[in-house]
Formats: structure tokens, C-alpha cells, sequence
């Protein structure tokens, strides 16, 4: 099997953000991380905030940040969205249940062996969340420059004595 490159993509900015954690990051620095196109990763990053699975910050500060929940998807379900196709074979049925006639459909057991690869693929990459392939997180972010980032927490204010001034 191969997967498409948006499923590649997708996969990508899922490590990428999980491995990054709860700092923002940018389209730019995911693209410049894997050294791919930031205009390929503009749809792939919107689609995966309309799913809910990348929040995206909007602003002159904003970015994009891993949801949550997004840490126990597993693979699987990633793949199975972002595939258009499954149909190894033309007889297989596609995502609208379409196939192709063939005349040894009845007897044949090619098509079985395929169904049967395909499925257990799928189960497969269901064994593993992408908090699971995320991981190691310390080899994976100097790989991805992440090393020495640190992330953006607002900086709480102290208390002042109505003067400016700090109190201690």
C-alpha cells in the first residue's frame, strides 16, 4: 500500500505539534522542519482544524497547537480519513461502496488475500496513537529543531504596591 501524501502530511503536523506540546507553532516552521512545501501544508493544517484534531490560534501571535484529544487518535483512524482510497483492485469497493465488475469476481480469491491485507494494514497502524509515534519527544524535537524551544506561557504579573512597584 501507499498512502497519499496528504495522509504523509497530516501524519507530519500531528507529530510535529504533539512533539512540540502546548506552544504554538506555525505553518512555516512545521514546513521548514520536514523541508516541504508551506502551500501543500496550508490545506492539510485547515482541514485538520475543521476535524478538530489542531486548534488554530488566529492573530499577529497566533499559530497552531495539538488538541488534546488528538494524542490518543490512533493512526488508523488518521489514515482512514485522510485516504480517498482504499479499492487496492478495481473489483474492491471504494469509500462509496463502488467496484468494478470482473468476470471471476464469484471464484476468486485474489480479491480475499487483498481484503484481508488491506484490513489487517489498517489494524495495524490502529495498535499505535500519535502520542505513540510521537515519542521519544527529546530525539524527535532535535530532529525537528524543537530542542530548544520554549514554550509560550504568559507571563503571570506580580502584585504592586499601587506604585509600581513589586511587593515583597
Amino acid at each position: 500500500m501507499r498512502l497519499t501524501d496528504y495522509t504523509d502530511y497530516s501524519l507530519r503536523v500531528l507529530v510535529y505539534l504533539t512533539v512540540r506540546g502546548k506552544g504554538l507553532s506555525t505553518i512555516q516552521d512545521i514546513s521548514h522542519a520536514y523541508g516541504i512545501s508551506r502551500n501543500h501544508l496550508m490545506k492539510v493544517v485547515q482541514q485538520l482544524g475543521e476535524r478538530g484534531w489542531v486548534e488554530t490560534v488566529r492573530g499577529r501571535n497566533g499559530g497552531l497547537r495539538i488538541a488534546e484529544q488528538t494524542r490518543t487518535l490512533t493512526v488508523g483512524e488518521v489514515v482512514r480519513v485522510t485516504e480517498s482510497d482504499f479499492a487496492l483492485v478495481a473489483c474492491l469497493p471504494d469509500r462509496h461502496g463502488q467496484s468494478r465488475s470482473c468476470v471471476i469476481t464469484a471464484q476468486c480469491r485474489l480479491r480475499v488475500a487483498l481484503e484481508a491485507a488491506r484490513d489487517a494494514f489498517l489494524a495495524e497502524l490502529d495498535r499505535y496513537t500519535i502520542g505513540d509515534v510521537a515519542t521519544p519527544h527529546g530525539p524527535l524535537a532535535a530532529l525537528l529543531g524543537l530542542d530548544g524551544v520554549i514554550p509560550i506561557v504568559p507571563v503571570a504579573t506580580a502584585p504592586t504596591a499601587g506604585d509600581g512597584v513589586p511587593v515583597q
